[in-house]
């Protein structure tokens, strides 16, 4: 397993423990039975878990500035452990999961068109999955497919392309390639991969006879590649028009990955946002049909999808660590699913620019990954139970805030701002104020008093001033960014941090 020590600054120092080992098929005839639990379990989690979260982000509208990051000498195309469990599965019932003394689990679930399809070995969707084994929460992490990450000897590419490179390196070493390069970017163990093929789960929802989704809105899109066409001279006949209706349909595999995958629809559904939502009205769709069936008493059906789907899956998870994460999150309540999108929304780490090469890419507003590391290593903390009826009235004012950094000290504003939303703050905005001279850190009322509780609260964590006028300075930086970012809404709070604040 990976672990890496240091700052970011600092990535290339990678110590390897506890390599992984290739898993030994069973002795006995529980083979076939582990087998068929092992994809069941791949499903119901996968789409339990999917169903709960959008998925990946990719090309929003805009453009910016020529990304000049400097070039580092990674490199994840070592010689790797591979295998594939459906071929060599453990028989250790007293295995734990790797990661579940240290009470998380760090499962990296990716998303890949597969054979046939153009670009089918890069990763479409990209979702850390972080398991609270004590707490029994689970946060759903989707990483953008564009973010601009280092590759030895290639620059900085797109994080979607990581499989693709090490697939031609090193045949089936993809998962475990993906999985190191966010081992390092975010300094975080990952400790198991789950690739799935789009094309085996359009066989999985024709042997479960076809799914019922509930289409939220109507789609079209006169630009559906067609598979096969990607080259045709007569430009017009790569496409085909993709028309469903909204309203319950009932989907084949071909359909309901058709409809996942659309780019050009027309109208809202055009959007990332929209595409993401489909993905999730598929899976739920799918852990529905799953369960209405019954499928654990249906041996057959079983046997069909085991057929189908084992040259589309791909992991390093054996069948009883599956089954003992299965029995561990089975009864996981909504509630408890947390779900982050890293983007580049105005709330977000990210910023999109234009490669050397032309290319559209995600790169981190703090100019490293420092930020992104401590949003996951964090995710699961809350305010302590002292501070929830104060919570409660803050999240009932509905209280936004702006944080902005005073000082000269990088990343100290997405750290508070990550700190903040625990207490019920809705944070429109993070970046650096125009002033960096601060001392002490202050709080820029915009409500006149009229959100007490709020204030009370913000002022007690920040051990911040409180001012009820903004200077003229601060009044020029949050019209600029408000005409850049588009912000939802105006803050009530401004939250000028000063040196103080750096702890």
């Amino acid at each position: 397993m990976p672990i890496v020590k240091g700052s970011n600054e600092k990535l290339e120092e990678i110590i390897y423990s506890e390599p992984l080992e290739r898993a030994q098929p069973p002795k006995n005839g529980r083979f076939n039975r582990l087998l068929k639990l092992f994809l069941l379990t791949v499903l119901l989690v996968v789409g339990a878990l999917a169903a709960s979260a959008g998925l990946p982000l990719g090309k929003p509208a805009g453009t910016a500035e020529t990304n000049k990051q400097p070039q580092k000498n990674w490199s994840w195309f070592s010689t790797f452990s591979v295998f594939n469990p459906l071929k060599f599965l453990t028989d250790d019932s007293s295995q734990k999961l790797r990661g579940e003394e240290r009470g998380r689990v760090n499962i990296l679930l990716l998303g890949i068109g597969g054979k046939n399809h153009d670009g089918g070995l890069l990763t479409d969707t990209i979702m850390l999955a972080s398991l609270d084994t004590i707490g029994k929460k689970v946060a759903l992490i989707s990483i953008p497919r564009d973010l601009s990450v280092p590759i030895e000897g290639m620059g900085w590419r797109k994080i979607n392309s990581i499989n693709a490179y090490a697939e031609k390196a090193n045949p089936g070493s993809g998962g475990q390639a993906v999985s190191q390069a966010v081992s390092h970017l975010f300094n975080l163990p990952v400790d198991y991969y789950l690739t799935v093929d789009f094309t085996g789960f359009a066989k999985i929802i024709d042997e479960l006879g076809g799914v019922k989704v509930r289409v939220e809105n109507t789609l079209d899109d006169y630009r559906y590649p067609i598979l096969g066409e990607e080259d045709n001279p007569n430009f017009n006949a790569r496409w085909e028009h993709l028309h469903v209706d909204a309203g319950e349909q009932k989907m084949s595999g071909e359909l309901a990955l058709k409809f996942a995958r659309s780019r050009h629809a027309l109208g809202s559904e055009g959007s990332d946002f929209a595409r993401a939502r489909r993905q999730q009205l598929i899976m739920e769709a799918v852990k529905e049909q799953l369960l209405s069936l019954n499928v654990l008493f249906k041996p057959r059906l079983i046997g069909s999808i085991v057929e189908a789907y084992q040259e589309h899956l791909s992991t390093n998870l054996s069948i009883l660590e599956m089954v003992r994460l299965w029995n561990m999150f089975k009864d996981i309540k909504k509630e408890d699913v947390l779900n982050k999108v890293i983007d580049n929304g105005a709330e977000g780490l990210l910023t999109d620019v234009i490669g050397d090469d032309g290319a559209y890419l995600l790169v981190p507003k703090s100019g490293d990954f420092s930020q992104i590391e401590y949003l996951i290593k964090n995710i699961f903390a809350s305010a302590p139970p002292e501070d929830l009826p104060q919570v409660e009235k803050v999240t009932k004012e509905e209280a936004a805030i702006e944080v902005r950094n005073g000082t000269w000290r990088g990343g100290l504003a997405n750290r508070w701002a990550v700190d903040l939303e625990k207490f019920g703050f809705r944070v429109l905005y993070t970046g650096n104020a125009s002033q960096r001279n601060f001392q002490k850190t202050v709080i820029y009322d915009l409500t006149g008093g009229n959100k007490a509780e709020s204030l009370a609260l913000l002022k007690e964590k920040t051990g911040a001033n409180i001012a009820y006028g903004l200077p003229e300075w601060l009044k020029d930086d949050l019209a600029k960014s408000a005409a850049a970012k588009k912000l939802p809404r105006e803050a009530d709070f401004v939250v000028v941090l000063g040196e103080e604040a750096n702890r």
